[in-house]
């Protein structure tokens, strides 16, 4: 059996590509409700805005809604999913669902990021909110682990970049670091609302050693990049996609990178990437043509991940699955995808360590024993013939 016939064969398939320990840096709690559960919630807090009450029906509303190559007409669509996420009940449901969602699709470590702001409209408090997100992360891990999956669950506490309390969330994030926050975002429309109108938030959390995410580089282009790392300082590039702006490539395949390209290069700046989400705000035109290829060939620390599972209709399985398709990647490249986001996680070192050799290694390192041992069975008989 050749080298090439093992790494041709490696290609998984959809069953083993679920099974595969992965890793989810970028996802939003109020884009990946399960459209029953809306309905549900919407009844249960007198929400009667819906575009739809059948929950097959308003999934497929919100995937088409969604699916417009507009960023603010994607964005439009969270008023109905915030709309019923402003009780605690209906937090610690839809986080508890979130945990058990994605530990089923095999993702081992997640960062759920959402805006503590935006679910005040029924009398919680930040704090309430922050830990009734909480507590459903860790009733999805128990539930999770006793139907046999393992995932551990860490908040992303977001400030919206058009509003003004960005400050105060931070400090939000910093109370509660050790109690399931793991850092710091900012989200929201890009043009318009620079980063650079929240330093004193990130100039907060750089003090306090504290880790945070910036939304750039997704519907504007180098400048929002720019900003994010040299003014704020950010740990990481949420979607970052742009960034291939500033990477030329000649007709004969050669490739020069810009400046602030071999900067965010050099450094290891993770890019937390998100295929089809892009394809549905216009940042790329199709999985084949997304710079997730190029800047995997060109070793970025490039990451892969949901953004809105509701809203793209996806899950870490499905984005995996779209760049198999696309790129005919195996799993050593999924398996890269992986180890980069775990290396790019907010939590300590020998933590991430852990998840690396103990689960991410040897989860991979089972899919492709269990193919070498097929082919061994399906071509023993064929020897000496």
């Amino acid at each position: 059996m050749t080298s090439q016939s093992i790494q041709k064969g490696a290609v998984p398939g959809p069953e083993q590509i679920r099974r595969a320990p992965k890793v989810l840096l970028h996802d939003h709690l109020d884009g990946g409700l399960r459209p029953g559960t809306i309905v549900d919630l919407a009844r249960d807090t007198g929400y009667t805005r819906l575009p739809e009450a059948d929950p097959d029906k308003l999934g497929l509303w919100f995937r088409e809604a969604a699916d417009s190559g507009s960023l603010e007409r994607y964005l439009e669509t969270f008023s109905h999913t915030v709309g019923v996420m402003q009780t605690r009940e209906a937090l610690v449901r839809v986080a508890r669902e979130c945990a058990e969602d994605l530990a089923e699709d095999g993702v081992v470590y997640a960062e759920v990021r959402y805006a503590p702001e935006q679910h005040l409209d029924a009398g919680l408090t930040l704090e309430e909110v922050v830990e009734a997100v909480n507590e459903g992360f860790r009733e999805g891990e128990r539930l999770a682990r006793a139907n046999g999956h393992r995932i551990r669950v860490g908040a992303l506490l977001t400030a919206m970049r058009h509003a003004a309390r960005s400050l105060e969330i931070a400090e939000l994030a910093n109370r509660y670091r050790d109690l399931g926050v793991v850092g710091f975002d900012i989200a929201g429309t890009e043009a318009g609302y620079p980063p650079t109108r929240h330093l004193d938030a990130f100039e907060y959390l750089k003090r306090e050693n504290n880790h945070f995410t910036i939304h750039a580089g997704e519907a504007f282009g180098l400048p929002s990049i720019w900003q994010a790392l040299q003014w704020c300082g950010a740990d990481r590039l949420g979607h970052g996609v742009r960034i291939i702006d500033d990477i030329e490539v000649a007709e004969d395949g050669s490739v020069k990178l810009g400046r602030l390209a071999s900067y965010v290069r050099d450094k290891r700046v993770p890019l937390e990437l998100c295929p089809s989400s892009n394809l549905q705000t216009g940042a790329a035109a199709s999985y084949a043509e997304h710079p997730i290829g190029l800047l995997r060939r060109l070793h970025f620390r490039a990451t892969v991940n949901t953004d809105n599972r509701l809203m793209s209709g996806t899950s870490m399985s499905r984005e995996f699955e779209h760049l198999v398709d696309a790129f005919g990647y195996v799993l050593d490249d999924l398996q890269w995808f992986s180890v980069n986001a775990m290396k790019s996680a907010f939590i300590p070192f020998d933590e991430r360590l852990a998840m690396i050799n103990d689960v991410i290694k040897p989860g991979y390192a089972e899919l492709k024993s269990e193919w070498l041992f097929q082919q061994t069975a399906s071509t023993s008989g064929s020897v000496g013939d």
